[in-house]
């Protein structure tokens, strides 16, 4: 059986690539993974390529378990990963929930990772590896520390096994999009921090861009050239006067 796997597919940018996935392969399966269960099942009717719900909370190690288990089970040659599911927690450090920040480094960082580790035995030369990284990914972000410091890690993570696992003939792609108007932002508490957005996004273009350049295979993917130039820009910039930067434009001192 051969399928792709999209996690926080229940809604933003997760369900964005169910539907991109969707409309550019064909596979036995799509397994979408996501913690509420209904919204999964809305997908049965959207897609051409049978969906398989697979409701898991992939910040909970006894969820991640579970995910090994049913591979254990069907094993399923898994064609495609995308790793979607991410959180983030905006607003001063010190200020903010403790359980939360810890929430958020797990599931973007800890539990990606998890989810690589899990279905590279299920993948043969050919398959690939979509990891969700952020603009953020590029430099440390305050007030959304935690956030970005996780999104770097995804990052260097991606680059690093992608080389690993070059000899073996599967790819690892990081995206890496600017502002994307999803309901992570509304959970995040988004407009209550940041004041400043040069351009937004949706999240189905950030998907279609995405597998363009999976095709191309190439190992990071930015939507829009606003978004490069100023990566470009970052690499080459002091951190400490990105940061500056950065404070100045959300009126932070």
């Amino acid at each position: 059986m051969k399928i792709a796997v999209v996690t926080g597919a229940s809604s933003g940018i997760g369900r964005e690539f169910v539907y991109a996935v969707d409309k550019k392969y064909s596979f036995d399966e799509i397994w979408v993974i996501a913690r509420r269960a209904e919204r999964l099942e809305e997908l049965k009717g959207k897609c051409r390529n049978t969906i398989r719900p697979v409701a898991l909370d992939l910040a909970a190690d006894a969820d991640l378990k579970a995910y090994a288990e049913l591979l254990e089970k069907e094993k399923p040659e898994i064609a495609l990963l995308v790793n979607a599911a991410g959180c983030g927690v905006f607003g001063p450090f010190e200020e903010k929930d403790l359980d939360a920040l810890l929430h958020s480094a797990r599931l973007n960082a800890l539990s990606l990772t998890a989810m690589c580790h899990l279905s590279l035995p299920c993948m043969k030369s050919g398959s690939a590896i979509i990891n969700m990284g952020s603009n953020s990914s590029w430099q440390p972000v305050p007030y959304q520390a935690v956030y970005g410091a996780s999104k770097s890690y995804v990052l260097s993570l991606s680059r690093a096994i992608g080389r690993e696992l070059r000899p073996r003939g599967v790819h690892v792609m990081c995206v890496c999009p600017g502002w994307i108007k999803t309901e992570f932002q509304q959970h995040a508490k988004h407009d209550e921090y940041i004041r400043y957005v040069d351009r937004w996004y949706g999240p189905e273009e950030v998907a279609a861009q995405a597998m363009k350049d999976l095709e191309k295979k190439k190992t990071v993917s930015i939507l829009g050239a606003p978004v490069r130039r100023q990566v470009a820009l970052v690499k080459h910039l002091p951190v400490d006067m990105v940061m500056d930067i950065w404070c100045r434009q959300q009126g932070f001192e």
